[in-house]
């Protein structure tokens, strides 16, 4: 890509974006309707991640009311107020379509442990570091 796309981009990236397929997470966007704002609140699972830079985008899936509701959210928007990850699973997959056909404790995500999520997550963060000084 064009060195001078490349710093344009820079500016409009998020840092604090780093969750991964399977992790159970909660946003909060920001909806204009009308005149007025507000948060809406979306948790659920994360099937699925695409893109790069500010194309990045996320699939959270969740159940409401028996349906499986799905959203597609860019990680780089300006209206994702907050990501919050509530657990970390452990898949072996990279996109979890699975989960669309599966029902009761066969669409349960099995709990990573704490000692290897939090290894990944301070590699990745330290990986984000070395990225954004170069």
């Amino acid at each position: 890509m064009n060195q001078l796309l490349k710093e344009i981009e820079q500016k409009y990236l998020q840092p604090d974006r780093n969750f991964s397929v399977g992790d159970h997470v909660r946003v909060h966007l920001e909806i204009a309707e009308g005149g007025k704002k507000r948060i809406q609140i979306f948790e659920g699972d994360v099937i699925k991640r695409e893109g790069a830079g500010t194309n990045a985008t996320v699939t959270i899936r969740k159940m409401s009311e028996g349906i499986g509701v799905e959203k597609i959210v860019p990680i780089h928007l300006p209206g994702l107020k907050k990501v919050e990850i509530m657990r970390n699973a452990s898949v072996r997959r990279a996109k979890l379509y699975y989960l669309r056909g599966a029902v009761g404790q066969d669409a349960k995500l099995k709990e990573a442990s704490e000692s290897a999520a939090t290894s990944s997550r301070t590699a990745k963060a330290a990986k984000l570091a070395k990225a954004s000084t170069n």
